[in-house]
């Protein structure tokens, strides 16, 4: 699998440098507060779970299975809800953990989903951004990191769900996906 990577974007030293970080932030905003964690299946699992080791305070956890992907590597625009919550979320406060906001269709569609259901709050937590590549407008409120335009792979996040137990972050080389 290492040979199919051109580029290390982010080790596995500063992945959990920067979850550290976001997880103090959360604490912090949500001092107090309970917390319900949607965790989006498949790829967010890696960081939904360190990030929620790393917050101090009352957590619940629920997770969503959704995509706008398929097996190719650009949004398909079409969201589909695999597996919706177990929790009623009206009343609660939400955070949204994702592994990637690419075009922002999948998270934007889920937040209204979220809202129309009467949650308190609902707000993003995505361990990488392409805002090069946003189509509609959302607002993420803790981001690890802003990456290129590139097909990234490893910490969760896969190819035809490959590559999501490597410990970094790296850029897929284009003849893996272009066969």
């Amino acid at each position: 699998m290492h040979q199919d990577i051109k580029e290390i974007l982010f080790t596995a030293e500063q992945i959990q440098a920067r979850v550290d970080q976001l997880g103090a932030e959360i604490s912090r905003d949500y001092a107090n507060r309970e917390i319900l964690l949607c965790g989006i299946l498949k790829g967010a699992v890696t960081f939904f779970v360190d990030l929620a080791r790393r917050i101090d305070g009352a957590v619940q956890f629920d997770f969503m299975s959704c995509s706008s992907y398929g097996d190719g590597v650009t949004s398909t625009g079409n969201i589909v809800i695999r597996k919706d919550l177990d929790t009623d979320v009206a009343g609660k406060d939400i955070l949204i953990v994702e592994d990637i906001i690419d075009t922002g269709i999948t998270l934007h569609h889920l937040v209204k989903h979220l809202q129309e259901r009467g949650a308190h709050s609902v707000k993003l937590a995505t361990l990488l951004s392409k805002p090069s590549r946003r189509q509609v407008d959302v607002h993420v409120d803790y981001n690890g990191f802003d990456i290129p335009d590139a097909f990234v792979v490893g910490y969760g996040l896969d190819y035809a769900g490959n590559y999501r137990n490597l410990p970094y972050i790296g850029i897929l080389k284009e003849a893996v996906y272009t066969k």
